[in-house]
């Protein structure tokens, strides 16, 4: 059965979030307009970053990282749904789904792995303030911004695999994407096990740098409080506010999707939570740590 499965799956046909032609067409023109948004505000805050060289410090080269993986991170999804809000025939091939699948999973792992690292970041930046430039040496960074991307990729590759394993019943996908859960309805055998070790993988991708944040952030608001003064506290929240609201996004999304209670509704919630992260999340990233960064505020006032 599996192999027959794996010679008659040449393609999937996705659903996509409407099929009202009207729908699609108004929706067609406001993703295009928010992805032209999020290509060209993600690649200005790179181009900022790699010419001014008062950018040259370890929040921005993590800020760097960032914004490279949002750019690969919808550039893997949002074309294609461009693509079939004006298609009759909504369908990809299986190669491309896999790789899809695989691209998309990876970069959104890498992406809160470097949340992660950001945060360790900020907590040497506030309570270590004058070991700040010794403690997070280029060296460091660049291992831990290779080290988030390399775990990313390698639990991509393990939740891929359990994904696509398993014989399916049919090949259309409810959704705009090929995302896991979504995939995994597809099977037609038991797959309680494929389902607890996507689980399992998914929450210790959100969990373990989660905690590196809330350690860090719990250390940052200790420093913070014992700052008497008031211009003194501002600051150092200053410094964390950016990082802290786009880990409240981020963070915040995906554990709804992924470990929150099922409903009747499930499907439909896991459709727009993926289109805010898909979509939104990479759009306001760039726009958050640009309002809140003075130096970033006012050289892209110069383009």
């Amino acid at each position: 059965m599996g192999r027959g499965n794996r010679t008659w799956m040449r393609e999937f046909i996705l659903l996509g979030l409407s099929s009202c032609r009207e729908t699609q067409i108004s929706l067609f023109v406001l993703f295009l307009a928010m992805h032209l948004v999020t290509v060209l505000g993600n690649f200005l805050l790179l181009l900022l970053i790699r010419l001014d060289s008062r950018l040259n410090t370890p929040m921005h080269f993590f800020l760097s990282v960032l914004s490279a993986v949002d750019l690969c991170y919808t550039n893997s999804t949002v074309p294609q749904m461009l693509v079939h809000f004006l298609s009759a025939r909504k369908s990809i091939p299986f190669s491309s789904c896999v790789l899809q699948l695989y691209a998309s999973l990876a970069l959104g792992g890498s992406e809160f792995f470097l949340l992660g690292a950001m945060a360790y970041d900020r907590y040497v930046a506030v309570c270590r303030p004058l070991h700040y430039t010794v403690t997070t040496h280029g060296g460091l960074c660049l291992g831990l911004a290779a080290g988030c991307l390399l775990a990313g990729f390698i639990n991509s590759l393990m939740e891929t695999i359990l994904t696509f394993r398993p014989p399916l019943f049919h090949n259309v996908i409810d959704h705009f994407t090929c995302e896991t859960l979504a995939v995994l309805r597809l099977a037609c055998v038991d797959i309680s096990f494929n389902r607890a070790m996507v689980a399992t993988s998914g929450f210790l991708v959100i969990m373990l740098p989660c905690s590196l944040v809330l350690l860090s952030y719990g250390h940052i608001v200790a420093a913070i409080l014992r700052i008497h003064s008031t211009q003194g506290r501002r600051k150092a929240f200053g410094i964390c506010a950016s990082h802290l609201a786009v880990v409240c996004m981020c963070f915040g999304a995906t554990i709804f999707t992924y470990l929150g209670p099922r409903s009747a509704s499930s499907v439909e919630e896991e459709k727009m939570v993926a289109l805010f992260y898909v979509v939104v999340a990479p759009m306001l990233n760039p726009l958050i740590y640009s309002l809140r960064n003075r130096t970033l505020w006012l050289l892209s006032g110069k383009f």
